[in-house]
């Protein structure tokens, strides 16, 4: 009997309650760590994935650090030296206004970086958040959630942005990212939601649930480390979206507005000199699609690492 009755075991000495770690514990770390490891080493053998991290660092150290790449003002203009050509002190040539258009890149890629971080933090947090409570509880929760993501959902994302820019008026890296947040956050949503539902059924979480484990144990503990692989590939994807849209809400008018330097505002101011000066054109268009195309290759990369059906 007092094999039985001993504090903490029941019938073959299995754990009755608390809030300790279930005997597959240490198999299901061992897997998750042998995940993350693997795809590790198949991120820093894939020449895709280390040159598209290269050039986003270059692009984030332009953004964070512009004095490191220039000590150019990109305001000292004179009008003496409008639209003079490239040259070798002067790479990128000068702007229509006279100013030194190299300068101008590299600060413009603050306004870009800063937006498309702030709201993809934010869908990340909230939108994340919202599907793993969807997919883990379900019921009355899954419903009112999942109807209000097919309200958002059923916003055109490029007219629904425009819209409400026009409606707020105040073309800032704020409100900018406030629009996008709002119209981007239901995607991620639904992809945890989905990555809950399939999660939440398996046995080191039942077995977890057994032992008397708490939701948020369970929620942040046990599933939510199967649910990170896809947001992070997401979230890597939508970083160059979230580029791409600020420059094309610029580039429409409703975005940024001068004096901010943006790559979207210098394609808007010399779109109409294409065909006599183009570099004023290619160069911010080329560092633009090349930090949109590094964030999307960037993610291919990571889904196929994190994936075991791609290896």
């Amino acid at each position: 009997m007092s094999d039985l009755t001993s504090a903490g075991t029941g019938v073959g000495g299995a754990p009755v309650a608390g809030d300790g770690p279930t005997p597959d514990a240490p198999a299901s770390k061992e897997r998750n760590a042998s995940l993350w490891a693997d795809a590790r080493r198949q991120l820093l053998r894939d020449p895709t994935f280390v040159i598209s991290f290269c050039y986003v660092l270059l692009v984030g150290s332009m953004a964070a650090v512009p004095k490191l790449w220039t000590s150019q003002d990109p305001r000292a203009c004179s009008t003496d030296r409008s639209r003079v050509s490239p040259s070798w002190e002067h790479p990128f040539g000068f702007d229509v206004l006279g100013c030194d258009y190299y300068s101008h890149a590299i600060y413009g890629a603050r306004p870009s970086m800063v937006i498309a971080v702030m709201a993809t933090t934010g869908i990340v947090l909230f939108g994340g958040t919202l599907g793993l409570l969807a997919g883990y509880y379900g019921g009355w929760a899954d419903t009112i959630i999942s109807r209000v993501m097919d309200i958002v959902l059923s916003l055109p994302f490029l007219l629904g942005a425009i819209v409400f820019l026009t409606v707020i008026k105040k073309q800032n890296p704020w409100t900018l990212t406030l629009v996008l947040f709002l119209l981007a956050w239901p995607t991620i949503s639904r992809i945890t939601r989905g990555s809950v539902i399939s999660s939440k059924d398996l046995d080191y979480v039942h077995a977890a649930k057994a032992v008397g484990a708490r939701n948020s144990r369970l929620m942040f503990r046990h599933i939510m480390p199967n649910a990170i692989a896809p947001m992070l590939v997401y979230a890597t994807i939508v970083l160059g979206s979230f580029v791409a849209a600020e420059a094309t809400l610029t580039f429409l008018g409703v975005g940024l507005q001068p004096p901010t330097q943006s790559w979207g505002i210098m394609i808007s101011q010399h779109q109409v000199y294409f065909l006599e000066d183009p570099w004023l054109l290619l160069f911010p268009c080329g560092l633009l699609v090349g930090t949109v195309l590094s964030f999307i290759l960037m993610g291919d990369a990571l889904r196929d690492a994190l994936d075991p059906k791609f290896r």
